[in-house]
């Protein structure tokens, strides 16, 4: 199992949780000049231009239909022939495990929908992915849970049976719920091995007083540690979460809709509906900017994590759009600051920041690991120069239009297989119920300005906003050398 969010990828792993990271070499043309001077512009080229920016970038019909039991139904036809994406989006992660002591009990649960149903017991549901040579898996985020197959479009059928069932009759005895514990807290432990995990833990545990957000998607130890104990707890989580009306059914590739719909009518239509919502509690803004030193036990190169909170995601904010343009401008490996640090100075072996979208308020988090315990205070100084100079002086335009170009490019070139136009449509399902925010969040990217940019970086870049957690090693002072009897410099023999 694999859980997930849009952090840097280190963190992301080290913390059970796959990121999304765009690769290094897209990253590095994010604000790239052209290696030649454009030819003059011609109306025709000003109106080819116009009508690109104005063009859908997730431009797939979607047909869409919402069962009488709450089941939102995507389906997306795409041209990839003989192969399909089925993808179920439970809209419940580690955002709402707000009762004291069940942390990290969506990323549990999880692991617990692959024990099997009567019809299927884990054996044969097994037997069925392989004799279709499918690839199936499923991760936990901070906001949803997602499960997928992706395999031949002629066994869709085969899949929506085997996923309907273990949706509407999952069943575990109490030893084997017992057994998945143990695992999940030897994934903590393995994860906790790594400097990533414990800081972002303790970045959590600082920035946030009041919001689930304050605990990771493993969750707090203490909570894993007693997770044998609630085997009835987790019946009722089953039952509060995973119902029609907290999920959504996403189908892309080589499909026909109507067939498809009339299939999800026929495998959930019986699945009961009753979702039972959780209060959220309201993070109050931060007052003051915090600080906290994590002691590793062995040598290791200092670490440096500084998180701003940042608003809740919405596709039609320009703010929303403005944070990734900012990330790019600051921590892609063509903006001035991966040049100094990295390439120039060779004080980190890497510095990289974003603002991972989520449902409510989180946080832009910026990530080094540097060379010295002497440089830390430099790193931050630099990485503070390059804030303050984006909130002082007006982006170049030209840079900021290479930087939205790529932002839209790099994702329209990644809807290359069924997969891909999945995974992209889940994420904006999860924040939203829907998928036409992409196309509305990558307009919203076009319309930034350099006064958007500026505007967003000081309301964001706070010192009063901020929080900072580093990591290092204090070595052990070193042991006294034994005082030998009778060897005292200046004693006769």
């Amino acid at each position: 199992m694999r859980a997930s969010t849009r952090f840097t990828a280190a963190v992301a792993v080290a913390a059970g949780l796959a990121g999304a990271a765009p690769p290094p070499a897209a990253a590095q043309q994010a604000d790239r000049p052209p290696q030649e001077p454009p030819a003059a512009e011609q109306p025709s080229d000003r109106a080819a231009t116009a009508a690109a920016a104005s063009a859908k970038v997730f431009p797939f019909a979607v047909h869409d239909k919402k069962l009488a039991n709450g089941l939102q139904v995507y389906v997306i036809p795409y041209d990839s022939p003989g192969t399909v994406a089925y993808f179920t989006v439970v809209r419940t992660g580690s955002r709402q495990e707000v009762e004291a002591g069940h942390s990290g009990f969506a990323h549990f649960f999880e692991h617990m929908m692959f024990r099997g149903t009567e019809k299927y017991p884990t054996e044969a549901y097994n037997d069925v992915l392989k004799r279709m040579g499918a690839d199936s898996n499923a991760f936990t985020t901070d906001d949803y849970t997602n499960y997928y197959i992706i395999g031949p479009a002629a066994e869709l059928e085969s899949m929506m049976e085997i996923e309907a069932d273990r949706f509407q009759n999952l069943e575990y005895g109490e030893d084997a719920f017992r057994t998945e514990a143990l695992a999940i807290l030897g994934e903590y432990n393995k994860n906790a091995s790594s400097p990533f995990l414990p800081m972002y833990e303790r970045m959590r545990e600082l920035a946030f007083t009041k919001h689930t957000y304050r605990h990771t998607t493993l969750g707090f130890l203490a909570d894993i540690e007693a997770m044998p104990g609630y085997y009835d707890y987790s019946l009722a989580f089953f039952d509060r979460f995973y119902r029609p009306d907290n999920a959504v059914l996403l189908i892309v590739g080589d499909v026909e809709p109507g067939k498809a719909l009339a299939m999800a009518e026929k495998h959930y239509g019986g699945w009961k509906k009753g979702h039972k919502p959780v209060k959220l509690e309201v993070e109050p803004p931060q007052q003051e900017r915090k600080t906290a030193r994590v002691e590793w036990p062995s040598p290791t190169r200092p670490h440096l994590m500084i998180g701003y909170h940042v608003p809740a995601f919405d596709a039609a904010s320009r703010e929303t759009a403005a944070l990734d343009v900012l990330a790019q401008l600051l921590f892609s490996e063509a903006a001035p600051l991966h040049q100094e640090l990295v390439v120039d100075k060779q004080w980190v072996d890497f510095v990289s920041g974003d603002a991972s979208f989520h449902r409510d308020p989180y946080l832009f988090t910026v990530f080094s690991r540097i060379k010295s315990d002497e440089l830390v205070p430099k790193v931050e100084q630099a990485i503070a120069a390059h804030v303050a100079k984006l909130q002082q002086e007006p982006v170049d335009a030209a840079r900021l239009e290479r930087v939205k170009s790529h932002l839209r490019y790099q994702f329209a070139l990644g809807l290359d297989t069924p997969g891909a136009v999945a995974f992209a449509a889940a994420d904006m399902i999860n924040l939203t119920g829907e998928v036409e925010p992409l196309n509305t969040l990558y307009h919203q990217y076009q319309e930034v300005t350099p006064a958007d940019v500026q505007r967003v970086a000081r309301q964001v870049f706070r010192p009063a906003n901020e929080t900072v957690v580093t990591l290092a090693h204090t070595p052990p002072p070193p042991e006294a050398a034994p005082v030998v009897e009778g060897s005292a410099e200046g004693e006769g023999r």
